[in-house]
């Protein structure tokens, strides 16, 4: 049985601001964040960030957002504003806010409105878009706004590799020998190649900061039942750009971690003290199970691990439903007792509110 919140607030958007964009922005918040009063959404459409506060009832309003590509001149993002950063984990660690894309490619969909050849093409393209291959982080003002910088702090990207052609991560990633003939790329042939997110493809779904270590959960591939958190270590290139630093074995820019999730991918990452919290749910399109893991004392790893059922502990069981309510989003809510926000792709009706249909309700849950 899931668990029962023990509180539902709701956040409510600006329908003035968003006017027809308001379900789109309801209904995809993909990553979410509370540092103070202050909860931060980003969404799997657009290019934006979006901003709440928290009001005396303990819901959020005020919402206001922010377009990223205002800061083009420092974030230097590889496509036009109309590509999407698929926004799917957000954090907010020394003074800056972090923010990942999803770093795949994406099978267009079956559309119940157009013909079974137009269906049958559609499910077999593949698109790449160039903006999806973003980890930046932006630094906040003292009002909690995003600039290009604040004293000593500045606004950056993770750089792109010699050929334009994804970043250094998926770069790095190319020869690996459990997710190298995953990660999507453009061959010199002019084909996507690797596997796209819905397919059990590379897909980037969870961002923990700490410091200069940075944590992705992959949502896909699970590797014969095996999730996988990948780490980095993060510094400021000479050009403006992030880079990546030396981490593993004989040079290597990155450690995974594998987790045995029991078949299920990583939905969201949240570290609380030295542990990660972990949403878990399906790699593929699929509605449920979903759970909350706790990986004791995740922070204390400091070479590539492999981590068996014994060393997670399920903590919540988080409500799904049948084509509705996708938990996606995870952040700390309080510290005692230790509790956790969830929010929700596709909320069901029940979770709407208000007459014009601004708010919709997540779930606090006690770890």
């Amino acid at each position: 049985m899931p668990n029962k919140p023990v509180s539902s607030p709701i956040l409510r958007f600006n329908a003035e601001l968003l006017k027809e964009d308001l379900p789109k922005a309801r209904d995809n918040v993909s990553a979410v964040v509370l540092h103070g009063e202050h909860l931060w959404l980003g969404g799997d459409e657009g290019t934006f960030i979006d901003r709440m506060t928290r009001d005396a009832r303990g819901n959020f309003g005020s919402h206001v957002r922010f377009d990223l590509f205002a800061l083009n001149d420092q974030l230097k993002f590889k496509a036009p504003a109309k590509e999407e950063i698929d926004i799917e984990g957000l954090d907010v660690d020394g003074g800056y806010l972090w923010l990942i894309g999803s770093h795949s490619a994406k099978r267009k969909k079956f559309d119940p409105e157009k013909p079974a050849a137009k269906n049958i093409e559609r499910l077999g393209t593949v698109e790449i878009e160039g903006n999806r291959f973003t980890l930046a982080r932006v630094p906040l003002t003292a009002n909690g706004e995003p600039a290009g910088s604040v004293g000593p702090l500045t606004a950056a990207r993770l750089g792109p590799d010699e050929n334009a052609n994804g970043n250094l991560l998926t770069a790095a990633l190319l020869e690996d020998p459990h997710l190298g003939r995953f990660v999507p790329r453009k061959g010199d042939d002019g084909l996507i190649h690797g596997i796209s997110s819905k397919d059990n493809g590379f897909d980037v779904e969870g961002l923990a900061v700490s410091g200069n270590r940075v944590f992705l959960g992959l949502r896909g591939p699970v590797l014969r039942g095996w999730a996988m958190v990948i780490e980095l270590r993060v510094s400021a290139g000479s050009d403006g750009l992030l880079t990546l630093d030396p981490i593993g074995q004989a040079g290597a820019l990155y450690l995974k971690h594998f987790l045995d999730l029991n078949g299920l991918g990583v939905r969201e990452l949240v570290i609380a003290d030295s542990d990660l919290l972990i949403l878990a749910g399906p790699s593929m399109d699929l509605d449920g199970p979903v759970f909350i893991y706790r990986w004791k004392d995740a922070l204390g790893t400091t070479k590539e691990s492999i981590t068996g059922r014994e060393g997670l502990t399920p903590v919540v069981t988080v409500p799904f439903g049948d084509g509705f309510d996708h938990a996606e989003g995870l952040t700390l809510a309080a510290d005692a007792p230790l509790s956790v926000m969830v929010s929700y792709d596709t909320p069901q009706p029940l979770r709407v509110d208000g007459d014009d249909g601004s708010g919709v309700k997540v779930d606090v849950f006690e770890v």
